[in-house]
């Protein structure tokens, strides 16, 4: 399926807003992503995600001129500056088609031609499959598991950490 990346922009709260009310979407996120996603939760979003200094790390998967998730790249700093993490959520109507996968190669290879990076790093649930296949099929290698390190919804969870290095690793 066709899709976009491209910056948020205020004109996208009303299918921010509708896109990311679901649960299903919300379970496997932190729990500032909220549920139910309300117009004020968008709001403050695309507040964010629109700031000159978020502008170039946030942005739209627009598939047929709408929002319908959104990947980031968070730059790191200090003794981890030439990390940067990864996050990203889609609509469920999209899941299974490749855009995840896509979405996840087209942010790597702007991170590493963007910013001062030696590695990109996510950290998905351990329950969260779809996102840990997503991974490997983009190139991240599994690099660490941290059992029952995390508390979403009453549960303790494993936090996996991913990671793709550039080649070569310039210093």
């Amino acid at each position: 399926m066709l899709f976009t990346l491209r910056p948020w922009t205020l004109d996208d709260l009303a299918s921010l807003v509708h896109h990311a009310n679901d649960w299903e979407v919300a379970r496997h996120l932190i729990d500032a992503f909220p549920h139910p996603y309300t117009v004020a939760d968008g709001q403050a979003y695309l507040a964010f995600a629109t700031s000159p200094a978020m502008s170039r790390c946030i942005f739209a998967i627009e598939v047929a001129g709408q929002a319908v998730g959104s990947i980031a790249l968070h730059p790191q700093t200090d003794i981890h500056r030439h990390n940067a993490e990864l996050g990203y959520w889609l609509a469920q109507p999209f899941w299974g088609q490749g855009i995840s996968t896509q979405a996840v190669q087209q942010m790597v290879n702007y991170g590493f031609q963007t910013f001062t990076i030696t590695r990109i790093f996510a950290r998905p649930f351990g329950t969260n499959y779809a996102s840990h296949r997503v991974l490997e099929k983009a190139g991240f290698t599994l690099e660490a598991r941290f059992p029952q390190t995390l508390y979403k919804n009453g549960e303790v969870l494993d936090e996996w950490v991913y990671g793709v290095r550039r080649s070569p690793q310039p210093i």
